[in-house]
């Protein structure tokens, strides 16, 4: 592998089984719940499509055709539309079936992110690929978080990854990283460990947005179940971080945790009040909810 290689190919986990949001999520994969009017999968891969993604791989889960039938073709749908004289809406239902060539993999066991993503390695083959987790949204219209990753890897070679710097004492709840930065403020990562229960090494977090070398696929292959009994991501990064290749970090601005439900909640108003149209509406229906809350407390 040379720092030239194109990164075409992308992975999204998506077998999860949402618990947090059940029971929305008993009979919709949470991939699919929406960010107003937008399910939160077509927003990651859209931002996928922004870097020069030319084909997605998501590896699904029993029960998630939903997916699969989002990023498909409704000719009934958009007839009807056509005929209802709407064809703008049919137009724009017509160019999600255009996105992307997606490809669809099954993780048969719930066994981890390090599972899901190994998962991909026939769709991917022996080139480095983008990772997007379908619950994080990068909010960036400029330049999308994931082809931020790209370029580092193009210009290193090196494996990346978003991170972010996490409030003192949630170090448990992430994998966190340690490091230190060079000159262009990108972390040369040195080491890292998962959900660490003390003594975390940095409040640097890694969130959902990797760009990976193909040495990654024998570490994942010998990747032994670790914290929560599962196939960890973080130990096969922590083996590229000592080898020759090595891992770099990226500070990403505009994350939303959209598979938290405050997270969730905020990601939606900070998409609703970026569209004219409904901006004024919700900012107002803000205040109305406020004064509201505040009269309820006297």
């Amino acid at each position: 592998m040379t720092a030239r290689t194109k990164v075409r190919k992308a992975v999204i986990p998506a077998a999860g089984l949402g618990t947090r949001f059940l029971p929305a999520t008993k009979a919709i994969p949470k991939e699919m719940l929406p960010i107003v009017d937008v399910p939160t999968i077509q927003l990651v891969i859209d931002e996928a499509v922004r870097a020069g993604i030319e084909d997605v791989v998501v590896i699904n889960g029993r029960h998630k055709h939903a997916i699969e039938d989002h990023f498909d073709h409704a000719f009934e749908l958009e007839t009807t539309l056509r005929e209802r004289g709407n064809a703008q809406l049919a137009d724009a239902m017509a160019r999600i079936s255009q996105m992307v060539r997606l490809i669809s993999l099954r993780q048969k066991h719930p066994l981890g992110l390090g599972h899901a993503v190994l998962c991909g390695r026939p769709a991917v083959g022996d080139e480095p690929f983008a990772v997007l987790l379908g619950d994080d949204l990068i909010d960036d219209d400029n330049d999308p978080g994931i082809a931020q990753l790209i370029r580092v890897h193009e210009q290193t070679g090196a494996g990346v990854v978003a991170i972010m710097e996490v409030p003192e004492g949630k170090e448990h709840m992430y994998g966190i990283v340690a490091g230190e930065v060079d000159a262009t403020g990108h972390m040369r990562i040195r080491d890292m460990v998962e959900k660490p229960k003390s003594n975390p090494p940095s409040r640097w977090s890694i969130i959902g947005r990797y760009v990976l070398p193909p040495q990654i696929w024998p570490m994942l292959a010998a990747t032994k179940p670790g914290a929560g009994g599962e196939i960890q991501l973080t130990d096969a990064l922590r083996e590229l971080a000592k080898s020759d290749i090595g891992i770099y970090g990226v500070v990403l601005n505009g994350r939303h945790d959209a598979g938290d439900k405050l997270g969730y909640l905020r990601a939606n108003l900070a998409y609703a009040l970026k569209r004219p149209e409904l901006r004024g509406p919700v900012l107002e229906l803000c205040r109305e909810m406020l004064a509201a809350a505040g009269a309820g407390k006297q």
